[in-house]
């Protein structure tokens, strides 16, 4: 416990760093405020949001906006990811099947075919939670993949011999096992899914925290644009606090001797 209270102690010693380094350099203009706004016009910019919205929106209609695209695409991501990956790493036909796929689909930056995913879908939400969905799923596919093959062999042998079916194995030996992976390869498809959020509100979007900061930087609004890497970035650590959580609550013996 004090070494963990130690730890917390030096992350809020560097956050405090951070906060006075660029207090100091905003307001001893050591740095143009065009280029990098003060603490106090972002946190002034804040109030005013938090109180008459921007673009007719409120704030927390922005914030659910983005956070619903993001938990739909990451639903049908862990849907489709976690099992297909199991499956792929338990039976290495459907993982010839797919990886190439995988492998084509995973380099691709996501403007490269955003543009497509609208000419296909719309420029509505459908297309958006695609854009995040496709983001989240390579990396839960390649976790469970690699979680299933780093399981010992002896293990199913030993399933096998006891008379227990394929699919026994998959459920009752092989996901037990895996399940330290499957919630490392959740907690990174869902951050880069939250790396494209501004990607793909970037068009024919009017809500959203990505599509604010775009927004906002086409009128050189930088406070605002400061305020949505902010945001974005506290509720990027608030969602992996909360899967952190969960992975401790459903593997408590996960770091420990």
């Amino acid at each position: 416990m004090k070494k963990k209270a130690k730890e917390r102690m030096i992350s809020v010693i560097s956050v405090l760093i951070i906060i006075t380094v660029w207090f100091l350099a905003t307001n001893l203009n050591w740095v143009s405020s065009v280029f990098v706004p003060s603490p106090q016009r972002v946190i002034n910019v804040f109030i005013v949001i938090l109180t008459d919205g921007y673009q007719g929106v409120s704030f927390f209609t922005h914030l659910f906006s983005s956070l619903r695209r993001l938990f739909i695409a990451f639903i049908i991501a862990s849907v489709v990811g976690v099992p297909l990956g199991l499956l792929s790493g338990y039976n290495g036909k459907v993982r010839a099947f797919v990886e190439p796929i995988i492998g084509f689909c995973r380099p691709l930056p996501p403007l490269a075919y955003y543009t497509l995913l609208i000419l296909w879908i719309g420029i509505g939400d459908t297309s958006k939670i695609t854009l995040l969905f496709i983001a989240a799923f390579a990396p839960m596919y390649l976790a469970c993949v690699s979680a299933v093959l780093s399981v010992k062999k002896s293990y199913i042998d030993s399933a096998l011999m006891l008379g227990a079916s394929k699919w026994q194995v998959l459920i009752k030996v092989l996901f037990p096992a895996c399940l330290p992976g499957i919630l490392t390869g959740i907690r990174t498809g869902v951050g880069a899914a939250y790396t494209t959020l501004v990607a793909a509100e970037m068009v024919a979007a009017i809500s959203g925290i990505g599509w604010m900061t775009i927004d906002a930087s086409r009128f050189l609004r930088n406070e605002i644009v400061f305020l949505g890497i902010i945001v974005m970035g506290i509720t990027g650590i608030l969602i992996d606090g909360l899967l952190k959580l969960i992975e401790h609550m459903l593997i408590p013996w996960q770091g420990k001797d």
